[in-house]
């Protein structure tokens, strides 16, 4: 075989391996829940309403875990749980640990570089958690001053939001769940963002808690559910799953269970 046949062959050869991996990677993710007969669901057991475990029952619950279960029926399986954090989940995507993600993740253009998103679901402004007792932070105009130490939790929204957006607290962020709580409350840090889920759950569940919300609207964040690159079928099947659930009631239903309705996105 000469040279140039050599390098003819080669480029074919190529040329059929990459069109091969991306013919097989389309509708793999769906085989792939078919034959094993469960969809595996990357979940954080920390988010009050959406996916939270709940100390008393010990059992998941909130929107993410009631649709999950809607998901599942609608493909014919089982719903496997798979536990991950916003500092990982997109990794745990990526490698195939799980096939979606369903605890309200915040579509930011950061993320959009890595992993695909449904039509949103959800939206919601930012809100401050401090103490009761905190000396001087009364309300959210309070919070960007010198001195102050606002923490986020690494890797959400909040984030992003907050390195934009304060020009004289100082930003903190933390990766544990109920890491925020425990700063705020041990005084190393004064307040700490979240949105309306998890400050839902602040004020239902610690009486030391202050919710502040924002004079007006802020910088708003859409939930989606979460994909990884390279399938586009397996994305729009959950894309169509989400204008079903929107169109059946059952998000409405979810929503109204776990007191999101004002942050519902309907149409």
């Amino acid at each position: 075989m000469s040279l140039r046949q050599g390098s003819i062959a080669l480029f074919f050869a190529v040329l059929s391996t990459l069109l091969n991996v991306a013919w097989g990677q389309d509708g793999k993710v769906l085989n792939n829940v078919k034959e094993r007969g469960a969809v595996n669901v990357c979940i954080w057991p920390d988010y009050f309403s959406i996916t939270y475990l709940s100390p008393r029952t010990q059992q998941l619950e909130g929107i993410d875990i009631d649709l999950s279960h809607a998901l599942a029926d609608d493909l014919g399986v089982q719903v496997n749980y798979v536990k991950t954090h916003f500092g990982r989940f997109m990794d745990d995507l990526e490698a195939g640990q799980c096939d979606v993600a369903m605890f309200g993740v915040g579509n930011t253009a950061a993320r959009q570089k890595r992993i695909n998103f449904t039509q949103p679901y959800l939206a919601s402004n930012m809100y401050a958690v401090t103490t009761k007792q905190h000396p001087f932070i009364k309300n959210w105009n309070d919070i960007d001053q010198r001195g102050v130490i606002v923490c986020v939790q690494k890797g959400t929204y909040m984030e992003n939001a907050m390195r934009k957006n304060l020009k004289h607290a100082s930003l903190v962020t933390v990766l544990r769940p109920n890491e925020r709580e425990v700063e705020v409350l041990s005084g190393r840090a004064d307040v700490f963002i979240t949105d309306y889920p998890y400050g839902q759950k602040m004020i239902n569940i610690y009486d030391w808690a202050e919710l502040l919300p924002p004079p007006g609207q802020t910088e708003q964040f859409q939930y989606a559910y979460a994909v990884a690159k390279g399938d586009d079928q397996w994305l729009q099947r959950m894309d169509q799953f989400v204008s079903k659930i929107k169109q059946d009631g059952r998000l409405a239903k979810a929503a109204e269970r776990y007191n999101l309705t004002p942050i519902m996105i309907s149409k």
